[in-house]
């Protein structure tokens, strides 16, 4: 696990929402967000689902809880940031909507940071 436990619980000590996909009694996906920057968005911290469970719609269904709880709770847009290398990743959240807003160069271009955000109120 990239982070300890004390990670976790430093970034959800505030508002955050944390996900667990189930089928058939088991864990197969999470989604974890919390209220990182306190300027009306929403950041989507972590996520995963098993490669067994992949192409099921899990993530998606993630996605969508996430975004709609975000909604009832007053956010107005979602923000992330994965890597460069995580390809399944960005062409997933641009599939929902979400726009390239930013790049942070590494050393390693796989690496690089890519910030994405999605307008979630009208």
């Amino acid at each position: 696990m990239p982070y300890g436990i004390e990670e976790f619980e430093r970034r959800c000590s505030g508002i955050h929402l944390s996900l667990i996909a189930e089928i058939e009694n088991q864990s197969v996906g999470f989604k974890i967000g919390y209220d990182r920057f306190k300027d009306g968005s929403f950041y989507s911290w972590m996520g995963g689902v098993l490669p067994e469970f992949r192409k099921k719609g899990v993530a998606s269904a993630l996605a969508d809880f996430q975004e709609n709880w975000a909604k009832r709770n007053g956010y107005n847009s979602i923000i992330l940031k994965t890597r460069k290398k995580h390809r399944a990743m960005i062409a997933f959240s641009l599939n929902l909507g979400f726009t390239i807003t930013e790049k942070n160069q590494m050393d390693s271009e796989e690496e690089t940071r890519i910030w994405m955000e999605k307008i979630i109120s009208h």
